[in-house]
């Protein structure tokens, strides 16, 4: 257990683990003494640690807790454990080490980024040039259009009006902008593109064919992208067997879009599930395992409850929603669901969706 949070054994460093990792060795009863000592490794050694010990202490652990104010007066990584406590912890926990590192900031070869906690400290921070640009949040959709199909409009405003757009209901209009919005080097979309594109659904469908033989490669690569998505009936068969293909080739990265696809068809993607129940287990990749069960609930909801009470325990908050939503309303599910309702170390958002699940009728879960 100590050794699973002294090495980083995540497969590419994306997966959650400090809060499961706290969580067990709260469970386990075990101490904190190797926890709390592995403060004194290197940098990334320390903030592992950290992050475990930030959560213990949040659950009510005193060592947890005194552990790392004691870091902050004497530790070679203070500053960051300092950074990361005040963005975990009440104000109250930690505004009286001010004095702390007001004596220590001198020792350091920079000064720190973060306004907090240093703005409270009274410890001047870098600086960058501040560029206001006017909000667009006031202007309605058909005003955020014409800024886009605007020529002269600075890509910085494009790009806000897009993030703007990106906040309501998808606009069809976009549809016949989308190749005009570009990086003014041409090479690239406005990095909010995708996503608003996306949004659009099967509606960017009929346009995406045009765009995937466009000669642009950006716009190629956005149109195929749309249309694999959102693939024909006669695309199935493929996706099969390219589901098929990555288990058998063990290809971790990439699956879980292939799941997402195979679960348009409903059903008719049975041939599918087999892989993905695997995928599902044996994935490297925690965070990818949401899709995966999405795609099975699409296609096939036979013996998911099983999966759907062991995601509750999941190190990934997508995966613990999940579980919220659709476990059976077994005394073992809703026993945990209101587990995870009450601690302190849980998210706001599973805490949020706990709470409503309980005080839903039965606590019955979707169907």
């Amino acid at each position: 257990m100590y050794d699973a949070i002294r090495r980083d054994w995540r497969w590419d460093g994306t997966d959650d683990r400090s809060l499961y990792l706290a969580r067990l060795v709260q469970d386990l009863g075990l101490p904190l003494t190797p926890v709390v000592d592995q403060l004194v490794g290197d940098e990334e050694s320390c903030l592992r640690a950290c992050d475990v010990l930030e959560l213990l202490a949040l659950a009510g652990s005193e060592e947890a807790r005194e552990g790392l104010r004691e870091y902050v007066r004497r530790g070679e990584y203070w500053v960051p454990v300092l950074e990361s406590v005040s963005a975990q912890w009440p104000a109250e926990w930690w505004e009286d080490l001010g004095e702390v590192a007001r004596a220590r900031i001198g020792g350091e070869a920079e000064l720190p980024w973060p306004f907090e906690p240093w703005t409270r400290f009274g410890i001047e921070v870098q600086s960058r040039p501040l560029i206001t640009r006017p909000s667009l949040t006031g202007l309605s959709t058909a005003e955020l259009l014409a800024v886009l199909a605007d020529a002269h409009t600075e890509d910085a405003t494009k790009f806000d009006a897009l993030r703007a757009l990106n906040s309501r209901e998808p606009a069809e209009e976009l549809i016949q902008l989308v190749p005009s919005l570009v990086t003014s080097d041409g090479r690239r979309p406005l990095p909010p593109l995708r996503r608003a594109v996306e949004r659009l659904g099967t509606t960017a469908v009929p346009a995406a064919h045009g765009w995937a033989q466009d000669e642009r490669p950006w716009l190629a690569q956005l149109g195929a992208d749309v249309l694999a998505d959102y693939p024909r009936y006669e695309a199935l068969p493929e996706l099969v067997e390219r589901l098929a293909a990555q288990w058998a080739e063990r290809t971790w990265c990439g699956p879980d879009r292939t799941a997402r696809r195979l679960a348009r068809f409903g059903s008719d993607a049975a041939g599918a599930v087999p892989y993905l129940r695997r995928f599902w287990l044996r994935t490297p990749h925690s965070y990818e395992r949401s899709a995966y069960l999405e795609a099975l609930a699409a296609i096939n909801r036979d013996g998911l409850d099983y999966v759907y009470t062991e995601s509750l325990w999941d190190c990934e908050e997508t995966a613990r929603l999940q579980g919220i939503s659709s476990a059976p309303a077994t005394p073992e599910a809703l026993g945990r669901i209101a587990l995870l309702r009450d601690d302190p170390m849980e998210t706001p958002e599973v805490r949020a969706a706990a709470r409503a699940r309980l005080l839903a009728p039965s606590g019955l879960g979707q169907t």
